[in-house]
């Protein structure tokens, strides 16, 4: 490491709370600036009624990711935060009655849909274990790396993996990849549905995303205790108790930038000199709202934008034993799902997501009741009307979580919030409410999203979902990590 650095930091979600902790841990002085009152960004929680929610992302994979901070923090994991991995990893239900567990263990999982579906239970082997090999081939190189530097194309894994193209299935949609593996309608939808962890389509984005079950199955997915704020909670004080000072309400007006080089950051009116400066706020306001008068990236700026999300946190009088933490209520027409999507609008049959972490903390309701975070797919603001779009989907979603489940559900809720693509960019100042910044839709996606560096201006850096490697906590906090290294060999 060279001289120590004043850095700032704009933004503490996810991936800038990682990157204040691992450079001050190399012994860099690290100040973040938070617009919001709370640290985590989307990994935040609320309380209403009784009821706890996570509210936002509410999966927990690569625990590695989290652990690495506090092993390089020079602290024992285990006396500040725990998880354990879930047996079932999801609930799946459709409309003729079919309900199918996603067991941890695969070959339970395997058993489960030769019985539920009469299918060969080697397909599953079989998918997963190309699931792992794709990520083997491309994972480690393309995602833990920067992509716009020229030495991380010259390595030997670089050349394997080139050579390997043909078998990588870039040049064919992950759900054909589906159809020809899996056959099975329901099971080619299980596997689709996995697009949708970057607000993707299945129907257009490469099949080489067909990396991601490999996280959830075999890798693991996990439950943290205290929820998924509480990844959030114990990073933060982590990076407290490594010296990072953190500045709540504090909304950083400008980037100052002398002769293409950064000088420091405008806050309040006030000048604040830092050696090195990382933005965690999306790279869309990044430039447009802190960098008004520099050179803009604007055709990558102007990538089209992944989906977006409608949730309701209800309050529900009633205990569901079918329901576990991870549920899902499937669209007949999946297809069409993704079309209206494309389109702008939402279907009348959304597929339903259910996250309850009542049934891991049973703090986070009162008795006899469960905090649902009711989730569907919606796209980014495009002008839509949202206060007719929410309610019509609001009374769909109902009626369809009615029909499975056989109860009225109408008459449970007994507290209610939300949080739409309006809400969503308001409050984390995410692009039109883009979830995961740009699309991974086209072939290429991975090329054109913003380097961690800027190309045109010395010292900066850009950290979180909508730079690379993309959205979802594991990601960002490879985005820190990215960062971190590239700051280190610019000494």
């Amino acid at each position: 490491m060279g001289k120590a650095k004043h850095i700032g930091i704009i933004g503490a979600g996810i991936a800038g709370i990682a990157s204040a902790i691992r450079l001050a841990s190399l012994g860099h002085q690290v100040d973040v600036f938070e617009a919001n009152a709370y640290p985590g960004g989307k990994l935040s929680e609320f309380s209403n009624n009784g009821f706890r929610f996570d509210a936002g992302p509410s999966l927990f994979t690569m625990p590695e990711y989290v652990e690495e901070l506090f092993h390089i923090a020079g602290e024992d994991i285990q006396d500040h935060f725990t998880y354990q991995r879930l047996s079932v990893v999801c609930h799946y239900f459709w409309e003729d009655g079919t309900q199918l567990l996603a067991h941890a263990a695969i070959e339970d999982f395997a058993r489960e849909v030769a019985d539920k579906l009469k299918v060969d239970a080697n397909l599953i082997h079989q998918t997963l274990a190309e699931s792992e090999r794709k990520y083997e081939v491309t994972g480690k190189i393309f995602l833990h790396k920067s992509l716009h530097k020229w030495r991380t194309w010259w390595s030997f894994d670089v050349f394997k993996a080139l050579f390997r193209i043909p078998g990588l299935d870039l040049f064919s949609s992950m759900n054909s990849v589906n159809e020809r593996q899996l056959k099975h309608p329901k099971l080619v939808q299980l596997f689709n549905r996995f697009a949708t962890y970057n607000g993707s389509n299945p129907y257009k984005v490469p099949g080489l995303l067909n990396i991601i079950p490999h996280f959830e199955h075999q890798i693991g997915a996990f439950f943290p205790k205290g929820g998924m704020h509480s990844i959030t909670q114990s990073l933060f004080l982590l990076a407290q108790r490594k010296g990072v000072r953190f500045h709540f309400n504090q909304k950083v007006d400008r980037i100052e930038v002398d002769k293409n080089s950064v000088k420091g950051l405008i806050v309040g009116e006030q000048f604040l000199p830092f050696d090195r400066v990382v933005s965690n706020m999306d790279i869309f306001y990044t430039y447009k709202k802190l960098l008004p008068q520099q050179k803009h990236p604007e055709s990558t700026l102007a990538q089209p934008k992944s989906t977006s999300a409608l949730i309701f946190y209800w309050g529900i009088q009633h205990s569901f034993a079918e329901l576990g933490l991870h549920n899902i209520f499937f669209s007949e027409n999946y297809r069409h799902e993704f079309d209206c999507l494309e389109s702008g609008s939402i279907t009348d049959d959304p597929t339903v997501y259910i996250n309850i972490t009542k049934k891991y903390e049973t703090k986070d309701a009162p008795e006899a009741c469960e905090n649902w975070f009711t989730m569907i797919n919606v796209p980014h603001q495009a002008g839509q009307d949202w206060d007719a779009l929410i309610k019509k989907a609001r009374q769909q979603i109902i009626e369809k979580l009615s029909r499975i489940l056989k109860q009225d559900i109408a008459s449970l809720i007994i507290s209610e919030n939300l949080l739409d693509p309006r809400t969503i960019e308001s409050k984390t100042s995410s692009h039109l409410g883009a979830l995961y910044g740009t699309s991974s839709n086209k072939r290429m996606a991975a090329f054109l999203r913003h380097a961690n560096f800027s190309s045109h201006i010395k010292h900066l850096y850009f950290c979180g979902g909508s730079v690379h490697p993309g959205g979802g906590i594991p990601l960002c906090l490879l985005s820190a990590k990215i960062v971190t290294e590239l700051l280190e060999e610019e000494g």
